[in-house]
């Protein structure tokens, strides 16, 4: 089992305390979905609440590129910000891979008690390494889906799977499994699926 966080980063520019202020925020997550609409609601209420002075514009399904793009758009300030998946972050701050790691956690409870002792410690680290962290939202455990039938171990070997850009970790355990890892961006996964690019996702359903 592998624990999958979605985190949500942003460099906030200066800008005088008065003046009003967009921030534009890029994400892979497609719109229509439960994390997008969340999104977009938060974004009306501080537009409410600050009368105005502030007003979130988010790009979601990748539009904006894939998270190196996004990451790349952050530090010339085209983009304010962006919500990443922690393998994504690594290059940034590589402690954000613990929880990105396969068969740490048994449960649900023991990952919420290790979130309870390390968010703020991940979220300093963030911090220091030149991002403001508003925080991490959890989508469960990664489950293995296959688009053909698996039902023991040798089932899977030489499947393809789908590994995110920048996760090493899941890479390298994906062959210990023997099976062939393929490296897309998030974005690309579902055309993967459909042109048989790829056999298998890791990912909670």
């Amino acid at each position: 089992m592998k624990k999958i966080f979605l985190s949500i980063a942003v460099l906030i520019l200066s800008a005088p305390s008065m003046a009003a202020v967009t921030l534009k925020i890029a994400t892979a997550t497609p719109d229509g979905t439960a994390w997008m609409d969340e999104m977009r609601a938060g974004a009306k209420e501080i537009k409410t609440r600050t009368e105005g002075r502030v007003v979130i514009k988010y790009y979601g399904g990748g539009i904006k590129g894939n998270d190196t793009k996004v990451l790349g758009q952050i530090r010339i300030r085209q983009l304010q910000g962006g919500a990443f998946t922690p393998s994504a972050l690594a290059s940034q701050y590589s402690d954000l891979n613990l929880y990105g790691m396969p068969l740490v956690f048994d449960s649900e409870e023991e990952a919420a008690f290790v979130r309870s002792r390390m968010d703020s410690r991940l979220q300093q680290g963030l911090e220091d390494a030149g991002f403001v962290n508003f925080g991490f939202a959890t989508s469960g455990f990664s489950n293995l889906m296959s688009s053909t039938p698996v039902r023991t171990l040798a089932d899977l070997k030489g499947k393809r799977i789908w590994v995110p850009e920048g996760d090493t970790i899941s890479y390298k355990s994906m062959e210990a499994l023997s099976l062939n890892p393929v490296v897309l961006p998030l974005t690309d996964v579902l055309t993967g699926l459909q042109t048989v690019l790829i056999d298998i996702v890791a990912i909670p359903p």
